[in-house]
């Protein structure tokens, strides 16, 4: 009697989650916007469409006039895989931003782009390929990222874009503002918004740019200092 599960499968789609999960942590832990649940998804969603591409569709056996739902026979097996390179870059085109000259999530537009191709080798059981293959994207990710900062300091893309969202009592608007500009310079998108919940507090959201990690730290200790806000979230933008 033939079981309605297929082990083989199961273990294919598992190992895609998995594989998708270890390159989604990564994006996750830098603060990106495709993460944790894009990367699996789009990693277990690749795997589903290669399994469907090669065993979800009947074979023309040679010289007979029936279909045979076997592995043999004449058939292009490409053709539903092929289109998963050219739709994943519809959701990769989402996550890249452009701001003047500069160019933001490149980077995680390709990891999901890679993190498709990682699936696709799970559906067709090449699973030495997917394991070497997020082994290398992970170390990709974050040594050369060490490797950048610490061999390539006048590297343009040293400049770095953070958003900065703080909740704080409404007459330190202008406190923070002044101290922002006199430590950043150009702010971009600053917004104040009064809280419906508790007129007297605020929410601050801004975006600025900056070069050296270490005056990025040294900023945010210093506004800690200077105001007592309700909460401080400091997000990095970049790839």
């Amino acid at each position: 009697m033939e079981t309605f599960f297929n082990a083989d499968f199961i273990i294919r789609l598992f190992m895609a989650l998995i594989l998708g999960f270890a390159l989604g942590l990564e994006r996750e832990l830098t603060n990106k916007y495709a993460g944790l649940r894009t990367h699996i998804l789009v990693c277990l969603g690749a795997c589903i469409f290669t399994l469907i591409s090669i065993y979800g569709f009947p074979t023309y056996a040679p010289g007979d006039n029936v279909i045979v739902n076997n592995a043999t026979g004449i058939r292009d097996t490409s053709r539903v895989a092929a289109q998963i390179v050219t739709g994943i870059g519809f959701i990769g085109a989402g996550t890249v931003l452009r701001n003047g000259p500069m160019v933001f999530g490149l980077t995680t537009a390709a990891t999901l782009w890679i993190s498709a191709s990682i699936g696709m080798a799970c559906g067709a059981g090449i699973f030495d390929i997917a394991i070497i293959a997020t082994v290398l994207s992970v170390a990709v990710l974050t040594l050369i990222r060490i490797f950048e900062r610490q061999f390539l300091p006048s590297s343009g893309k040293r400049i770095r874009r953070y958003k900065l969202t703080i909740y704080c009592k409404r007459d330190e608007v202008s406190k923070i503002y002044d101290f922002l500009t006199s430590k950043v310079g150009e702010l971009r998108d600053f917004t104040s918004k009064r809280l419906i919940e508790n007129p007297e507090k605020s929410k601050i959201s801004t975006i600025f740019e900056l070069g050296n990690q270490k005056k990025v730290n040294n900023i945010y200790n210093k506004l800690i200092g200077i105001i007592e806000p309700d909460s401080v979230h400091l997000q990095e933008l970049n790839d």
